[in-house]
């Protein structure tokens, strides 16, 4: 059967002519698609992207890294990257049947939607920085593209995306839309060993203009940001707390704490509008880099004194608490406690002794800020741990801000995933 065939079965018209309607058809045997489970094919027709490795009913040891995707009727679902060694299998990219040159047609077309629904934030006087691909909220699963000023980092985390044409496409649109000094990949070393990516962790730059640029200093919200392509976490900095460390230094007053600061991101905006501010971080290298990012401040922040401290959040704040120590203004921005599943009991268990510490250390009329990016635990979830600590700690607790990840981190209404960032800011009473 061709694919002329299967377009008209999805269609629900009659087959081509000499088909062979009477059996169903499974092209897997011949490595032409993947055929998927029931529960998985609802899944995709409900609007997520995802199929898992345990819904696979079908596919060939030699499949192609972009194939069709058919329930076990043989009724086409879409085209979509196939991860030979990911849990994610596959992942669908549209609900048509396309190949190769079609594919890397609407990968470029997609970029440039993506870079163009950011023009208000790349047009901004305040922030030159921003999430120009999220992945499959821009409809390009497996694709991060963060600029950093002048310096844009691009991440692919599937076996798929992984080859000279689909990095020919994405630096040819990226240099047309925005003419970069340099584009840089970087690789997420567990991702990278996970789907068996060819890309060293140090290659060479995708592409220079001139002198390859590997660090900058870029705007947030009118600060000043040290980023260093080869060095942080992620791709490295947080661009998803933009808005909320935004919001965070409208409430802040007072002396103020910021609990896993990091590069000092939540820290520096507070000290637009607090006296003092402490930056909590286990991470020395992290720490350094928050002081080169005060002293880059130091013309508009010359009013509040900001040191750091290297120590366990968890630690600290238990000694602090108990020794009666108290802030105005807390900030808990902890990294992900929940990394599956599995993991959920236990950070909902670490959430709440981290809310705890913090509210018995505010003072009345304080302001905690606190924050989840475990996408596996929800935001019901997350307010209820929140709410449970609130009342260990008998303290009247007002909500004021009920946040997620800014406007360059957009929401896929039936991909849950991508709502992954949760942000309270609240009213100790």
């Amino acid at each position: 059967m061709t694919s002329k065939d299967l377009k008209k079965r999805r269609r629900g018209g009659p087959p081509a002519e000499n088909s062979t309607p009477a059996a169903p058809y499974s092209p897997a045997l011949e490595g032409q698609a993947a055929v998927i489970s029931r529960r998985a094919a609802d899944r995709l027709r409900a609007g997520h992207v995802w199929v898992y490795r345990s819904d696979l009913v079908e596919v060939s040891k030699d499949a192609p890294l972009l194939l069709p995707v058919v329930d076990q009727r043989g009724i086409v679902l879409g085209t979509a990257l196939y991860s030979p060694t990911s849990e994610i299998a596959l992942r669908v990219v549209t609900t048509e049947l396309i190949g190769e040159t079609e594919w890397l047609e609407l990968l470029g077309t997609r970029l440039r939607t993506a870079i163009a629904q950011r023009d208000q934030i790349l047009s901004s006087a305040d922030s030159n920085a921003c999430r120009l691909v999220f992945s499959e909220a821009d409809a390009l699963p497996g694709m991060i593209v963060d600029k950093y000023e002048d310096l844009i980092i691009l991440q692919l985390l599937t076996k798929a995306l992984d080859n000279e044409a689909v990095r020919i496409v994405v630096t040819r649109t990226l240099r047309d839309a925005l003419d970069p000094a340099t584009i840089v990949e970087r690789p997420d070393p567990r991702i990278r060993e996970l789907e068996q990516l060819s890309m060293p962790l140090d290659g060479p730059p995708l592409y220079a203009r001139g002198e390859p640029l590997t660090q900058t200093l870029f705007r947030f919200n009118g600060l000043k940001f040290h980023y260093d392509a080869s060095a942080g976490q992620k791709t490295g900095a947080f661009l998803d707390q933009r808005e909320n460390y935004a919001a965070a230094a409208r409430y802040a007053h007072g002396e103020a704490l910021d609990i896993c600061t990091y590069q000092g991101g939540f820290a520096l905006h507070l000290a637009q509008s607090c006296p003092r501010v402490t930056g909590i971080d286990v991470s020395r290298s992290a720490l350094e880099v928050a002081e080169r990012n005060l002293a880059a401040n130091r013309d508009v922040l010359k009013n509040s004194e900001v040191d750091w401290v290297e120590a366990n959040a968890f630690d600290l704040l238990r000694d602090w608490s108990d020794s009666g120590a108290v802030y105005d203004t807390v900030v808990l921005d902890p990294p992900a406690f929940a990394k599956s599943k599995r993991a959920v009991e236990g950070a909902l268990r670490g959430y709440k002794e981290l809310n705890l510490r913090a509210l018995r250390m505010l003072r009345p009329g304080g302001i905690l800020v606190t924050c989840s990016c475990s996408h596996h635990v929800s935001l019901a979830d997350f307010t209820a741990v929140v709410a449970s600590a609130t009342g260990d700690a008998r303290r009247r607790v007002r909500l004021i801000e009920r946040r997620g990840a800014s406007a360059d981190h957009p929401i896929i209404l039936t991909i849950p995933e991508t709502e992954y960032l949760k942000c309270l800011i609240c009213v100790v009473e």
